[in-house]
Parts: C-alpha cells; sequence; structure tokens
C-alpha cells in the first residue's frame, strides 16, 4: 500500500480552510450581536473571509467609523452592545473556532 503524503497534505488543508470559513462567520455572527446598532450600517458592512494561500482569516468592519465604535470605551450603547465588538468576540469564541476548525478537518479527513 502505497502513503500518498501530498494527498493527506491537501486533505487536512481543505479540512482547516473549511473550519476556518466556518468559524470566521461564528465569529461575524458573535461580534454583530454585540455591534453598536443604532442603523445598523456598521453591522452591516462586517465581513468574515479567509486566504486559503496562507491558511488565515478575517472579520472586518467597513465603515469610515468602525476602528472608533470599536475603540472608544466611552461611548454608551444600548444593553448588549459595546465597545471592543469584535475582539470580545474573537477572545471569548477562540475554543469554538478550534472546535469548528477540527470538526471541519475530521469530516474530510474521516474516521
Amino acid at each position: 500500500m502505497g502513503l500518498n503524503i501530498n494527498l493527506g497534505i491537501t486533505t487536512l488543508r481543505q479540512g482547516a480552510m473549511d473550519g476556518l470559513a466556518d468559524a470566521m462567520e461564528h465569529v461575524l455572527n458573535v461580534s454583530n450581536s454585540r455591534v453598536p446598532h443604532e442603523y445598523g450600517d456598521l453591522q452591516a458592512s462586517g465581513v468574515a473571509s479567509t486566504d486559503s494561500g496562507a491558511l488565515e482569516g478575517a472579520v472586518s468592519y467597513d465603515t469610515p467609523y468602525a476602528v472608533r465604535q470599536h475603540e472608544e470605551l466611552s461611548y454608551h450603547h444600548d444593553p448588549g452592545r459595546t465597545a471592543k465588538f469584535l475582539e470580545n468576540a474573537a477572545n471569548s469564541e477562540a475554543g469554538g473556532v478550534r472546535t469548528l476548525i477540527a470538526r471541519a478537518t475530521h469530516r474530510r479527513v474521516g474516521d
């Protein structure tokens, strides 16, 4: 029986990318539940993205005031809506991110 290392690496990488995409969407959803929300523009600008070449993922918001809303601790928000909405979501969901990546990788690799 031959062992195809390249196929194994490709399969692992595909599983990791599947999981990473799921994980970034999860972090975006959690962050969106915390993002300051007056008209919804900031929340609507949120995007989860991945880079398969670098095996990296990101969540970002694209409004002129996104960084300020994220960093300014003195702003007052509705209950449950906070500054540091993305940072806190990423930190609180780190274990879930690992689990999503592991599950997707396991699905690709099989038993």
